[in-house]
């Protein structure tokens, strides 16, 4: 058992095999009978799961990894900045890429996207969520990421540079988690509350 959960790659393999075995083993006549039915929770499921990653990834970078950098020794640092904070960010780019991909995906397919993104009556909370994620997105990959590389040297930048670029990056972060809040309301609240 260690060996199998002891690599992440086995381990991500059998859940997938899990979630199969849950998708026809529970799902198999639905989708034959409803496939756009099936669809639609498919990418709502993909759209959470992304979510989750980046949503985690957020909070990781905000609650752990920023605060605890100030104690860390400096021969240690680059432990972090070399190593851990690149991966990191390479999944906290793509998770909030594929939330916002089949996110949209799920509105199409339920027939709100045009109404949701104009804000119209019955899919303004939806709408602002969306909005929020947009917004979000945007800043993780057109002011977060750039920063970052400078930050952690994957760029080359005067020292000055990576300080600002640092501080920079750190602000859109904490925008970001504030932003979180509201958004993650109004995409969990729309279908209890209706859509105003």
């Amino acid at each position: 058992m260690a060996k199998l959960l002891g690599n992440l790659t086995y381990a991500v393999l059998l859940g997938v095999v899990l979630l199969l075995v849950v998708l026809f083993g529970f799902y198999g006549d639905m989708m034959q009978q409803n496939g756009a039915q099936f669809t639609n929770g498919f990418f709502r499921f993909l759209h959470v799961l992304c979510g989750i990653m980046w949503i985690g990834l957020l909070y990781y970078f905000n609650f752990v990894q920023i605060p605890t950098m100030p104690k860390v020794p400096a021969e240690l640092k680059p432990g972090v900045s070399k190593y851990i904070a690149p991966e990191a960010l390479f999944w906290f780019r793509w998770a909030a890429a594929f939330t916002v991909l089949t996110g949209l995906i799920v509105a199409m397919l339920s027939g709100y996207l045009i109404e949701a993104l104009t804000l119209q009556p019955g899919a303004r909370v939806i709408g602002l969520g969306m909005w929020l994620a947009l917004i979000m997105a945007f800043n993780v990959w057109f002011v977060i990421w750039p920063n970052q590389k400078k930050a952690l040297g994957l760029v080359d930048a005067t020292p000055e540079v990576k300080a600002k670029a640092a501080t920079t990056a750190m602000l859109f972060s904490r925008t970001n988690t504030v932003l979180s809040l509201p958004m993650l309301y109004c995409m969990v609240s729309q279908g209890w509350l209706g859509g105003v």
